[in-house]
């Protein structure tokens, strides 16, 4: 049997590092087009993060008509971040997405044989493991089981419920923001994750589905000259890093 290799491209890590540390929260944009060369990119980068089971929980709404984008500024409290954006993309978690896309993982296989252990994980596993049942009443069923199996191994902890659902899709759709993010820096445009906004009034205007999490709206343009409020700082690395 042929084993699968993928060699890793040689990287400029001073190159990577630009990106990264040239990425800031900008709250003013010029007048400037993003292409929609560059959106479409992005969008492939995004795509590109790792994620649970390769479920691909998310969704991307991009906003370039001038009627939706006002509304939107609007729901974002008339940040200006918001209101000077080229484009908004609301990025959205769905947790009701996972059965569809765990029987799409076998359709979109990319080899001519799929293993049996994965073939058996999206068709059979999976829908039980991602499944809360109605009212939760099989994710309590779960969490119970697996607290008494706990005791003698280790188990995979959820997602037991509904919320935890939630904090699952929101996770891996948190990485494909970054991805977004700084695929734009790349290609020399910035942008803002916001949190600010009235959910409710988004919802509204995107026409979400109830399982949808608006987990920020991104501003994407050109950055203005008066873009960066302040220099970036953060705290003493040694409070956060435990090494072990």
């Amino acid at each position: 049997m042929t084993v699968y290799q993928e060699l890793a491209p040689a990287i400029d890590v001073n190159e990577f590092r630009k990106v990264v540390e040239s990425r800031r929260s900008v709250r003013r944009f010029t007048d400037e087009e993003v292409p929609q060369t560059v959106i479409d990119d992005c969008l492939d980068m995004a795509m590109l993060v790792p994620n649970s089971s390769n479920l691909q929980p998310w969704e991307f709404y991009v906003v370039r008509s001038p009627e939706l984008k006002a509304k939107l500024a609007e729901a974002c409290l008339g940040q200006n971040a918001a209101t000077t954006a080229n484009v908004l993309i609301p990025i959205i978690a769905r947790t009701n997405t996972w059965k569809k896309n765990s029987l799409r993982n076998i359709e979109y296989w990319p080899e001519e044989t799929m293993p049996k252990i994965v073939r058996t994980y999206y068709s059979k596993v999976a829908p039980i493991h991602y499944n809360q049942g109605p009212l939760g009443a099989l994710g309590l069923a779960k969490k119970a089981a697996g607290l008494i199996a706990g005791l003698k191994r280790a188990v995979p902890r959820g997602p037991y419920s509904i919320s935890e659902m939630k904090a699952w899709a929101v996770k891996s759709t948190a990485l494909a923001a970054e991805n977004m993010m700084l695929g734009f820096r790349a290609h020399g445009f910035d942008t803002c994750p916001m949190e600010g906004f009235d959910e409710r009034r988004v919802r509204k205007l995107l026409k979400l589905p109830d399982d949808a999490i608006v987990t920020m709206i991104l501003g994407v343009g050109r950055r203005a000259p008066n873009g960066i409020y302040h220099r970036r700082y953060r705290f003493p690395r040694e409070e956060f890093v435990h090494y072990l």
